[in-house]
C-alpha cells in the first residue's frame, strides 16, 4: 500500500510514517499542499492523508483541487489528519471532498481503522 501524507510538520510526518512502517505500508511525504498535488500528478497512491493547516495552500483547497481533477486521481481516498476541533469541521471536510477525518494526536489503531474503513467503503483492497 502506498500512502501520501501532505503535512507541514516533520514530527507529525515521522510519527505517522513510523505507524505505517509497522503495517508495511510505504509513505511518501509532502511538506506542503503544492508538493502534495505535484506528488499526486506524478505518482500512484492508494490513500492520501491531508493536514488542514499548512502555509500557502491549506488542506481544504488541496482536497478541492484533487476532486476537481478530470482523471481517475479525482477519486483518490482522502483522509484529513488535523488538530482542529471546530464543531462543524467534519462536515466542512466532507464538503471539500474528504472521505473521513482523523484528529491529532493520531493513534495507530484509529489510523489503521480509518484507512481500512475508507478503502472498504470504496470497494478497495485493505492491506493494513
Amino acid at each position: 500500500m502506498r500512502i501520501l501524507f501532505i503535512e507541514d510538520d516533520p514530527m507529525n510526518r515521522r510519527v505517522v510514517k513510523d505507524m505505517l512502517d509497522v503495517a508495511g505500508a510505504e509513505m511518501v511525504e509532502a511538506p506542503d499542499a503544492i508538493s502534495g498535488l505535484n506528488a499526486i500528478e506524478g505518482g500512484e497512491f492508494d490513500v492520501v492523508l491531508v493536514d488542514l493547516r499548512m502555509p500557502g495552500m491549506d488542506g481544504m483547497e488541496a482536497m478541492r483541487r484533487i476532486r476537481a481533477r478530470e482523471d481517475e486521481k479525482a477519486q483518490l481516498p482522502l483522509i484529513v489528519v488535523t488538530a482542529d476541533t471546530a464543531v462543524d469541521l467534519r462536515e466542512r471536510c466532507i464538503a471539500a471532498g474528504a472521505d473521513d477525518v482523523l484528529f491529532k494526536p493520531v493513534a495507530m489503531d484509529a489510523l489503521f481503522d480509518t484507512i481500512g474503513r475508507v478503502l472498504a467503503t470504496r470497494g478497495g483492497d485493505i492491506i493494513l
